[in-house]
């Protein structure tokens, strides 16, 4: 009887119920498709970004106090401490070692260097050649991980925004990116010879010039070339000096900058287990001894700050869709109580209570819910669909527990919007009803 009544209710008043559930599924629509891309979001802007280069960066604990003037460092080639390059495979194997996108050494080397095919030279001597910085690196590069794997890594994972005209050196090459004003300055092309050497008594050593580097940085009057050229170059076989990790990490939060030494062994644990930068920074210095590992903050912070406004605009359009789907069912609702109020009365004079009554009224509504929002996720997966091509390349992956969280949301949102009518249908008097006052 109680489902006869229910069916009947929805045949015999189906404008008022199309329009109810329109109003949901619009509602519902729009909260699947902020909630889709703002769960999405995070990975797909954390993979954007990054284009921005490394966030963070090792160097020896042990090192002077550093002599950097236009991102150049001008430190004698002997100074400093190093770091051993063999220890680079336990990168991955630290909890997070999947989010490590990309890491790569780096060592700088000031040298001398010219070319046959400058347009001032004519025979080797000194004023042919030009004082510059060779830095050592990897471009893609075959790490041995301690587990019997191999990781394929270089400047151009953590640095993406290096452009090259023409190609990469090969590891392990006599072959070198030239930076493009260096190289107009000194009047090479691509396919030419360079040649390098350090110390003051010089033994050269032949470079084919691969690619024009452009940075828009210190580095478009650098060299780039195969780290071991580099620590041959400043006799430090199997070291490096700096080196660059990007990885993939969550926005910082209150909780992500507290201090881990004042945190109780819970909330260490759970700080420990959350990829951020931070945390993240502490197990790398765990693996790779001697080391102080920093956050290149500027990276960083920009990529928290971009995320967090992002992700708030999302749940602010979610939060007022809602609303608007809450105002629009209780006016649905409060509009269908004053016309079914004769019917209600008179259910009462047949001896239904007030309960009977708003269970009734409240079992309708939470149809209504089900199938519009059922209809609403449909529409939301599409949209969202069309949002995340447009502004991210990549559509969102439909997840069946946002259907069961919009399915929930519709059905709070309806109770909520239809309480007040539904408490006053409950306590109508059926006398005053049936005599028509």
């Amino acid at each position: 009887m109680f489902l006869r009544l229910v069916t009947d209710s929805f045949t015999r008043r189906p404008r008022r119920k199309l329009l109810t559930m329109a109003a949901l599924a619009l509602g519902m629509a729009v909260a699947t498709a902020a909630l889709s891309v703002a769960l999405d979001v995070g990975d797909r802007l954390a993979q954007e970004f990054r284009s921005l280069g490394a966030n963070l960066l090792v160097t020896p604990e042990g090192d002077s106090l550093p002599l950097e003037i236009g991102g150049v460092d001008y430190r004698p080639v002997n100074a400093g401490a190093y770091l051993p390059e063999a220890d680079l495979g336990k990168l991955k194997t630290i909890f997070w070692r999947f989010n490590i996108i990309g890491f790569a050494p780096i060592l700088e080397v000031p040298i001398q260097a010219w070319s046959p095919a400058s347009k001032n030279w004519s025979s080797p001597g000194a004023k042919d050649q030009h004082q510059v910085t060779l830095i050592g690196t990897w471009s893609q590069h075959s790490v041995p991980i301690p587990d019997g794997t191999t990781y394929v890594s270089g400047i151009e994972k953590t640095n993406p925004w290096w452009n090259v005209e023409g190609n990469w050196f090969a590891e392990n090459s006599d072959e070198c990116v030239v930076g493009a004003a260096f190289a107009k300055k000194l009047g090479v092309k691509i396919g030419d010879t360079l040649n390098v050497a350090a110390g003051t008594q010089p033994d050269w050593h032949a470079l084919k010039v691969v690619g024009l580097l452009s940075t828009s940085g210190p580095e478009d009057n650098s060299v780039v070339a195969p780290l071991p050229i580099a620590q041959n170059l400043a006799g430090k076989p199997g070291q490096y000096r700096r080196l660059y990790v990007s990885v993939l990490t969550k926005p910082e939060d209150a909780f992500a900058r507290k201090d881990p030494k004042t945190m109780t062994p819970a909330e260490f644990d759970k700080w420990y287990c959350t990829p951020y930068i931070s945390s993240i920074a502490l197990q790398i210095g765990q693996e790779l001894k001697g080391t102080d590992v920093r956050v290149i903050r500027r990276v960083a912070e920009g990529e928290g700050n971009v995320l967090t406004r992002v992700r708030m605009l999302l749940w602010l359009v979610t939060f007022a869709a809602l609303l608007a789907a809450a105002l629009a069912v209780g006016a649905s609702a409060a509009a269908s109580v004053n016309e079914r109020r004769t019917e209600i009365g008179l259910m009462k004079a047949l001896g239904a209570g007030s309960g009977l009554v708003g269970v009734l009224l409240a079992a309708e509504q939470l149809l209504l819910a089900f199938v519009g929002g059922g209809i609403g996720y449909a529409l939301g997966i599409i949209l969202a669909r069309l949002l995340g091509e447009r502004i991210f390349g990549a559509a969102p992956e439909p997840k069946l527990f946002v259907l069961l969280i919009i399915l929930v949301l519709a059905a709070l949102i309806t109770l909520l919007g239809s309480a007040l009518p539904l408490r006053r249908a409950s306590r109508y008097d059926p006398a005053p009803i049936l005599r028509g006052e």
